[in-house]
């Protein structure tokens, strides 16, 4: 198995008017988990669709 990674992504979504920005850590071993990761919760948390949040940057540390 894959060493586990910890990913700090910033992002950023808009409803409506209002453009929110956020950074979340995530543990994954791949970039696509972290991803998988952060859309489910952000969407069912703040009902935000996945096509709505963009990624803007992506921070690794290796040490989980």
């Amino acid at each position: 198995m894959g060493e586990v990674k910890r990913f700090r992504i910033t992002c950023s979504y808009r409803i409506g008017i209002f453009k929110t920005r956020f950074s979340k850590e995530v543990r994954a071993l791949k970039l696509e988990d972290a991803l998988e990761k952060l859309y489910s919760e952000v969407g069912s948390h703040h009902r935000v669709k996945r096509r709505n949040i963009r990624v803007e940057r992506v921070d690794v540390d290796g040490d989980g």
